[in-house]
């Protein structure tokens, strides 16, 4: 089924609910597609006697699957609409199935508008699990042109090779030594910000659905994104009592981490307290106003992408490293979370 600029197997939904006689389904649709979560539900509702209950909480990836007891509301299904799974993360309360949007956009014009700003001939391919698919055409494209094209695999988090996630990069970090730049497939500047930050390597974007192409501004961005982290970490040198997040989301939940931090902590005099925190948002941390600085260790973007809202620093834990001595600022680096 076509919804805006996606197509979604939802037929594989109605399959999957007929064979295993699924009656109450719990429904999670990304931010981008709430406003068309009705044709969703209709299509499901007119074609199987399941009653499709939607969550209304912020989805912005497949960590965000609920943590909160859902056989209270006899939910024995949850479809999650928009992302692919996280491998090495399981949903052991109730049975949850992946259903990807795959964009229908044609990436042809946008591919051949980024050659000329390549630099070199092998390029690394990336993206998030939208555009995937289209990689075949894309390399197409780039052998035509004399250019050598090289799809990364992931970690035991990552499903698709070449796919991206705003935590973990690891599909391109494990070819970016054989790679002369990196060509990320996509919008916005959420997952190519996060790529700039964790290659020295040229990155351009091509989004398909503005039908630009930009690489210097990522540059610019990512100078500025360090300003800033240099500016936290600043704040934060007076700070005596510190408070380490734990993210309660599945797949985010680094609490061996949010110990070795407080031992840190503990070695350099400073008082620390440990929080656990679902959906985050900067008011959380205005409550706790006997806190210098936050440390957190749940997603790695909470501290970066909403720097201006933080009127007390977070910190990443590189970051706080940097701040007790035990690392320079040289040493700098993305935080991800990663499997060995």
């Amino acid at each position: 089924m076509k919804i805006s600029e996606f197509d979604i197997n939802l037929e594989k939904i109605t399959k999957i609910i007929d064979e295993n006689e699924y009656k109450n389904i719990l429904l999670q649709v990304p931010e981008g597609l709430k406003t068309n979560y009705y044709k969703i539900v209709d299509f499901i509702e007119e074609r199987t006697n399941a009653n499709i209950i939607i969550s209304a909480d912020p989805c912005f990836g497949a960590c965000d699957i609920p943590n909160y007891d859902l056989k209270k509301l006899d939910i024995d299904l949850i479809i999650h609409i928009g992302h692919t799974s996280i491998p090495n993360v399981k949903n052991t309360k109730i049975k949850t199935y992946f259903i990807n949007a795959e964009s229908d956009l044609d990436i042809t014009n946008v591919i051949k508008k980024a050659i000329p700003k390549i630099n070199g001939k092998k390029i690394g391919l990336v993206s998030t699990s939208q555009h995937i698919h289209l990689f075949d055409k894309i390399k197409k494209i780039l052998i035509d042109n004399n250019f050598e094209p090289i799809v990364g695999k992931g970690d035991k988090r990552i499903e698709l090779k070449g796919q991206i996630l705003g935590c973990n990069f690891s599909a391109a970090k494990n070819i970016e030594h054989k790679v002369d730049c990196f060509l990320y497939i996509g919008s916005g500047n959420f997952h190519p910000l996060g790529l700039t930050l964790i290659s020295k390597k040229q990155v351009i974007l091509c989004d398909p659905y503005k039908k630009v192409v930009r690489d210097r501004e990522l540059i610019d961005l990512k100078d500025m994104i360090l300003r800033q982290r240099y500016g936290a970490i600043a704040r934060s040198r007076d700070a005596q009592v510190f408070g380490i997040i734990i993210g309660t989301k599945l797949g985010q939940q680094r609490i061996e981490l949010a110990y070795e931090i407080k031992q840190k902590l503990d070695s350099k005099n400073k008082k620390s307290y440990i929080f656990t925190i679902d959906h985050f948002t900067a008011s959380f941390l205005e409550s706790f106003r006997n806190i210098n600085c936050f440390v957190s260790t749940a997603c790695p973007r909470i501290a970066i992408d909403d720097y201006m809202q933080y009127k007390i620093p977070i910190l990443t834990p590189i970051e706080l490293d940097i701040l007790l001595g035990f690392k320079k600022w040289e040493d700098y680096k993305f935080d991800e979370i990663l499997t060995s």
